[in-house]
């Protein structure tokens, strides 16, 4: 199976969250921006001075430098979820309390929608859970501003290439998101990012700028979809190394008590009972 590693995630999860004190921001290839203080370069790296530390970047990664007074920040949230393929410009899902997988009022499990899907198309669980969270919450019955519907949020035209009758049955829904996620996935040679970025934004915009666009609707869906999948991950870790822990801890069995090899007394058998039970009266 293709499972996607925390580490790749993690990496740009750090890109994403730097410190917005500078008023610089280098620009990198890959799409996403870090701000500043003030910079070093030393031969073919470049060190940027955030507030709370630096970093080193490799200066053939950096397409450009440019000044930006005001950090970019997720634009407000629609009240609803919103488109997420197939648009023109890319729309901001929803910010919603999260909420446990679980079965929905049609009494699907959607923790077993999400294996299944996700096992038929090579993918992490736990990535494609990230994913629904951050187009529907878990809300079969979504429609967004711009048609998009479901738990993974199809656009009409999307859902009939990909062979989906009603997008609001979650299982057709799941199956379909996840295969064209899959899909992209092989297209870029199984960059998460980049995958995210073509979901949310459209391939074509990815193609535009050779990497994720420079949207902050994209740049914030990518970063929730990271910090999920990210907690998702990190927990696990802890509950391994708690059980480990836990077996490391266990005391040892008591060891057996010696036989004593000195011969017993033998005893006189008792004899056993023969006698019938009563029967009735």
């Amino acid at each position: 199976m293709r499972f996607l590693k925390p580490i790749t995630f993690g990496a740009i999860l750090i890109l994403a969250q730097v410190s917005a004190l500078g008023a610089e921001v280098a620009v990198l290839r890959n799409g996403f921006s870090i701000r500043f203080e003030r910079k070093e370069q030393t031969g073919n790296l470049t060190r940027l001075y955030t507030g709370s530390g630096y970093m080193d970047i490799a200066s053939d990664q950096i397409a450009s430098f440019e000044v930006e007074e005001a950090p970019i920040v997720p634009s407000a949230p629609a009240p609803q979820p919103v488109a997420i393929q197939q648009s023109a410009a890319p729309v901001t899902p929803a910010v919603i309390l999260p909420v446990p997988l679980a079965k929905t009022a049609t009494n699907v499990d959607l923790d077993q929608v999400v294996r299944d899907a996700s096992s038929k198309n090579r993918l992490d669980p736990d990535f494609v859970s990230s994913v629904i969270k951050a187009e529907s919450n878990f809300k079969p019955r979504a429609v967004s501003r711009k048609g998009a519907q479901g738990l993974m949020q199809l656009m009409p035209g999307t859902a009939a290439q990909l062979g989906v009758a009603d997008p609001f049955d979650p299982r057709a829904n799941v199956e379909a998101g996840t295969a064209h996620l899959s899909a992209l996935l092989d297209q870029y040679h199984n960059d998460p990012i980049k995958a995210l970025a073509a979901y949310n934004a459209g391939a074509h915009r990815v193609k535009q700028y050779n990497g994720v666009p420079p949207y902050r609707e994209t740049h914030a869906y990518i970063s929730k979809i990271v910090r999920d999948f990210n907690a998702k991950k990190r927990a696990q870790m802890q509950g391994s190394a708690v059980a480990k822990t836990n077996v490391a801890a266990k005391p040892a069995a008591a060891p057996a008590k010696a036989v004593n090899s000195k011969p017993h007394k033998k005893t006189k058998p008792q004899e056993a009972s023969i006698t019938k039970p009563a029967g009735p009266a």
